[in-house]
């Protein structure tokens, strides 16, 4: 989980209560579901007596996937929001026509010893708007829009269940359930459902990482009671939006402020533009836990976003569950933040993922976007994210950083001091894929491509020690850098050495060649990427991905067509063993 996760417990500091506001009284007979005794792991209700109608199993307090339908709007469009809040973000509020009411059940404490408080006198009925620090004994009535985990950004220690909620007044709060009440009210959750809840306490919301605009958070209490709500003609919005565009993010950069919503349509996929090909890994992504998009709001700039653990394999099942058609994405609560000196949305334990028609803003932004196909099919110069130009110390500095979690490309000028010798400057890799080719009893193999023989061809491998005014790094040339640097592909260095040393054995090292020593003094501009190997202080060795010389204009690094992309797991694959001579040129 990202270490950025935030808690909106502040603790139940008491005050004097204060005059709970009025917003009608709606109250109605509550229908119990039996009598709750308090455990971990324990069925709800007495363990010494038949199991009786509407006892629950309690589970651990890990979460289960939301669910609800979202499907439902009012069809308010991303054009024309309901409101704006001082900030600027578009509100767009989604309703829906089912209904809730004054008749409730399931209603549950964590007070009492553990057993359901049931009062047919459950007090005023209270608005979010209206909700101030402190105890309060009123009744709020709300639909459960989400709910996630809130854990300690170092010990990973559970610290409760932060919540997500509205009211039939549109108003968005957040609700928090400590750790050690989760037990009693997670198995009677759900997304979407609609409840009341009679006493509570008002507690600070902390402004770190907020995800709604009240200053309070509704917390429960020791004797809060938590009920299903059922048939009222109210009807309570299903969900509310609050989107930001380029322009609000990148002023709310590393603030560590309110997190906020965006949509628009996605350009590349983990640097690969969106085509009726395009496959997304499922396997890499529960490894890497990490999705990036390039993603782009009508015509605006273009943005990364980074998608983090559970946001991520929830893209990768929504994608595929489209088919690799979907181009429309809505993703929550997101962090503003710059990497690589370019402005990067990364998501939160609190994101959720909607794409093309899952809400009602998706499908209005589908149907625009399918309006301006010229847009969604331009892949130019705006998809290509500008890298920063760093010194030496700037990378190792940024290396270093603890909350560096970010794969990340750098330009930076440095002076060749020397070539590495004594070890491989060279692997054989796969002629189709350039993944490193695998030995078999008298063939060549390609895991990637699954076939048994392959023609090996030689990719360049050359660690380079470099230097500026201040530092000194190794810099490692993999695949068309080498080519770039020498002036000569590492296929035709090996083959020229061959030809010249028939004697040689395939399993002769292969020196260094002259024309990577001849780059010894020169001074050129190398496109580097900080690969989670360095973020995690497995390796200084930095990958270049691309050579230039210092009067080159600053460029781009296209993530689609980056050679450190397409090559990468070539390196991450060689095992130390010594370059043998392909199987042909």
């Amino acid at each position: 989980m990202s270490s950025n996760r935030k808690s909106a417990f502040s603790g139940d500091s008491r005050s004097e209560k204060p005059k709970d506001g009025e917003a009608g009284d709606f109250s109605g007979p509550i229908k119990p579901i039996g009598t709750h005794d308090v455990s971990s792991g324990l069925s709800i209700g007495d363990p010494r007596s038949k199991k009786a109608k509407g006892d629950a199993l309690v589970s651990s307090p890990s979460l289960t996937k939301p669910s609800g339908n979202r499907g439902v709007s009012s069809g308010v469009s991303i054009g024309s929001p309901n409101s704006k809040n001082p900030s600027g973000p578009i509100i767009q509020t989604t309703k829906t026509s089912v209904s809730s009411g004054v008749r409730s059940k399931a209603a549950v404490s964590s007070g009492v010893r553990g057993k359901a408080i049931v009062s047919a006198n459950v007090g005023r009925v209270m608005s979010f708007k209206d909700v101030k620090f402190g105890l309060h004994e009123s009744e709020l009535r709300f639909r459960l829009i989400h709910f996630w985990e809130a854990r300690n950004v170092r010990t990973k220690l559970l610290i409760g269940l932060e919540m997500l909620l509205i009211d039939q007044e549109e108003t968005i709060i957040q609700g928090f359930i400590p750790a050690g009440r989760m037990d009693t009210y997670l198995p009677h959750m759900r997304a979407g459902g609609i409840y009341r809840l009679h006493n509570f306490f008002g507690s600070n919301n902390k402004t770190l990482y907020r995800v709604s605009e009240p200053s309070v958070t509704i917390t429960f209490s020791s004797t809060s009671v938590l009920s299903d709500l059922e048939d009222s003609s109210v009807c309570f919005p299903e969900d509310r939006f609050r989107f930001y565009g380029y322009e609000e993010f990148n002023a709310a950069c590393d603030l560590k402020g309110d997190l906020y919503d965006y949509v628009g349509h996605i350009k590349l996929v983990n640097g690969q533009v969106l085509n009726d090909s395009l496959v997304v890994d499922e396997a890499e992504i529960a490894s890497t836990r990490r999705v990036l998009l390039h993603v782009q709001t009508h015509d605006g700039p273009v943005m990364k976003m980074y998608l983090w653990d559970k946001a991520a394999s929830d893209f990768g099942e929504r994608f595929k569950a489209s088919g690799g058609t979907a181009s429309v994405i809505l993703v929550t609560t997101l962090n503003p933040k710059r990497y690589g000196g370019a402005l990067c949305l990364s998501s939160m334990a609190s994101s959720r993922i909607f794409m093309d028609s899952d809400v009602q803003a998706t499908r209005d932004y589908l149907n625009w976007l399918n309006s301006n196909l010229d847009v969604a099919k331009r892949v130019d110069a705006d998809v290509v994210t500008k890298t920063e130009t760093v010194t030496i110390g700037e990378l190792f500095s940024y290396m270093k950083q603890a909350d560096a979690k970010v794969v990340a490309w750098f330009e930076c000028i440095a002076t060749i001091g020397d070539v590495v010798h004594g070890s491989g400057w060279y692997y054989i890799g796969c002629g189709g894929c350039h993944t490193k080719a695998t030995k078999g009893p008298t063939t060549l193999m390609c895991k990637k491509c699954g076939k048994s023989d392959i023609v090996g061809v030689a990719q360049y491998l050359a660690k380079i020690s470099v230097y500026d005014n201040n530092d000194q790094a190794v810099f490692v040339l993999l695949g068309d850098s080498g080519h770039e640097l020498s002036g000569k592909k590492a296929s035709e260095l090996v083959e020229s050495y061959f030809e010249a040393n028939e004697d040689e054995g395939s399993d002769h090292l292969v020196p260094v060649p002259q024309a990577l020593i001849d780059t010894i003094g020169q001074t050129r501009k190398f496109i580097v990427k900080v690969s989670t190997h360095n973020l995690t202080g497995k390796t200084q060795t930095l990958t270049v991905t691309k050579v230039l010389t210092p009067e080159d204009p600053d460029i781009g690094v296209n993530l689609e067509e980056s050679d450190g992309e397409r090559v990468k797991r070539a390196a991450e694959n060689i095992e130390g063993e010594e370059p043998k001579r392909a199987k042909c040129g």
